[in-house]
């Protein structure tokens, strides 16, 4: 069966001079990363809800605050992350985005697949995700 979506709780070591935060990406992700992207500084405090047919991501919020919508099956619901503090797991088919991205935000991405500006790999109709959901997410 396919890795479902998961929150995690990142460990973080004080160290004298800073804040660490290691990542072994093999403990968080099942794919290969092809791309890492981040994005900060949010004008609006939204990104685009969308799922993906092929792409899976893990988003690591590595400053700042934010809420993840997410539909794993039951509806959406939302997740409030902090920095650095978690991370959440979304694989393909698992509809999400963000709201709520404090100013001082920075979300940092690995994902499974190089950006295709074509955006073929997006689902962005909700009621169009909502009739293919449990069927693909059964798989």
């Amino acid at each position: 069966m396919a890795k479902q979506f998961q929150l995690y709780t990142l460990k973080n070591i004080d160290a004298p001079n800073f804040l660490m935060t290691p990542l072994e990406l093999q403990e968080y992700i099942d794919f290969e990363v092809k791309r890492v992207y981040f994005f900060s500084k949010p004008k609006t405090g939204i990104s685009g809800e969308h799922c993906h047919y092929h792409e899976k991501e893990l988003f690591i919020m590595v400053q700042g605050s934010a809420t993840a919508i997410i539909d794993k099956g039951d509806g959406r619901e939302e997740v409030v992350l902090e920095g650095p503090k978690n991370a959440i797991y979304v694989p393909n088919y698992v509809w999400h985005g963000f709201k709520y991205l404090s100013e001082d935000a920075i979300v940092v991405a690995a994902s499974s697949t190089n950006y295709s500006p074509d955006r073929s790999d997006y689902l962005e109709d909700y009621n169009e995700y909502v009739k293919i959901r449990d069927e693909k997410l059964a798989q």
